[in-house]
């Protein structure tokens, strides 16, 4: 239980990280000052962030036009989930591993 509470608490972190630094580059776009660089959003949202990240996109209507970065964050969540559920399920996890033959 502590575990699924870690990272529960990495995804909330990372979601309103994502979500904090869209609204600073969706200002930036609006201001046409620098820009967060787009392997920074990426990132995030491979970390964890894509909820809010995606929460951004939505509400600030921010990168969702651009098709190749679209393709990109959808990748990530991808990478993302199996993951959480390579982490989440020992069984998946072992098998994977003696699949590899690092097991």
């Amino acid at each position: 239980m502590h575990s699924l509470f870690l990272v529960g608490a990495i995804y909330v972190a990372f979601s309103v990280m994502s979500f904090i630094v869209y609204w600073f580059d969706k200002q930036a776009a609006i201001q046409g000052t620098p820009r967060v660089r787009e392997s920074t959003l990426h990132l995030l949202a491979l970390l964890g962030g894509w909820p809010g990240a995606y929460a951004a996109q939505k509400i600030l209507r921010h990168k969702t036009v651009k098709q190749p970065f679209q393709v990109i964050f959808l990748a990530s969540v991808v990478l993302n989930i199996f993951g959480l559920v390579l982490y989440s399920s020992p069984l998946v996890f072992a098998g994977l591993m003696k699949l590899a033959g690092w097991a």
